[in-house]
């Protein structure tokens, strides 16, 4: 992996308030960097704050947000960028990413909504990464979303992402999840989905579970393990792309944390194995 690429490396784990005890008291040896979502920290006071305080002083983290509705109707949030900005550099963050979604419209939704997949959206999009980029003094990602309609599709998912990261100039987070699910779902093929995202952009990438409604439809949970088919997305994303900074997220039904570091060596194998795969093809030519 190259390090000096990436904000992080390695594998790493979604913090969640139910393991953070454990993880202030002994941070397991194989997770490389944490995320959490500001939102949920900013402002907090008491045993938690300090804890996290504590974590974020010894090891690196990233911040996935929740609620700036980047792709939303109604003017951005600017007290909120102003938060994150506060909260980013307070703690040394390495990198802050967001839905490529909407999530209000005149009031929280409590969703992540689908943009629109047309040439105006795209303007839209990249007008509020760009401000908010601006507010925040550094380069944002945005993350491929799992969505189960597509209202007022002028372009296909793959061409409005690419379109949105080009004109805002912004970095990509790659869900691997979200691409197997909306893959079933919308009927694509997610080798062919990977194989047109921009590498280069790439910043980190999640993986997660999700949940079998229907042979022809997948719900992105975060509240199951990985299945086979994704961690075989992943490979294939390391093997394209080269080896990036990939973390586990887990939301519901979580188990003890002794089985979620299970999933994380995961990771960590396959890294290790595309790493040794690709210096024996430069050793052999």
């Amino acid at each position: 992996m190259n390090q000096a690429r990436y904000p992080v490396h390695g594998a790493g784990l979604g913090l969640r308030r139910s393991f953070l005890g454990a993880l202030a008291e002994r941070p397991p040896a194989q997770v490389d960097f944490y995320e959490i979502a500001p939102e949920n920290w900013i402002g907090m006071g008491g045993v938690n704050a300090r804890r996290l305080r504590s974590l974020t002083e010894t090891q690196p983290f990233v911040c996935h947000g929740l609620s700036l509705s980047i792709g939303g109707p109604m003017p951005l949030d600017l007290r909120l960028v102003t938060e994150v900005k506060r909260f980013l550099d307070t703690h040394g963050i390495r990198a802050y990413t967001e839905h490529l979604s909407y999530c209000s419209d005149d009031g929280h939704l409590y969703d992540l909504l689908p943009i629109p997949f047309t040439e105006e959206a795209v303007r839209h999009v990249a007008g509020r990464v760009r401000q908010v980029q601006e507010i925040l003094e550094r380069r944002i990602a945005l993350e491929n979303v799992s969505y189960y309609g597509a209202p007022g599709q002028e372009m296909s998912e793959i061409d409005f992402i690419n379109a949105v990261i080009d004109e805002a100039d912004c970095d990509l987070l790659l869900d691997l999840n979200n691409t197997y699910v909306n893959s079933i779902n919308h009927g694509y093929d997610p080798e062919a989905f990977l194989a047109a995202l921009p590498g280069e952009r790439i910043c980190y990438a999640h993986i997660a579970g999700h949940y079998e409604e229907a042979k022809d439809l997948r719900v992105d949970t975060h509240g199951a393990d990985v299945i086979d088919p994704v961690w075989g997305l992943l490979d294939l994303a390391y093997q394209r792309f080269g080896v990036f900074p990939t973390l586990l997220e887990r939301d519901f039904n979580i188990p003890p944390l002794d089985q979620l570091l299970q999933e994380v060596d995961q990771i960590q194998r396959i890294q290790h194995t595309c790493v040794a795969r690709s210096e024996r093809r430069l050793t052999h030519g």
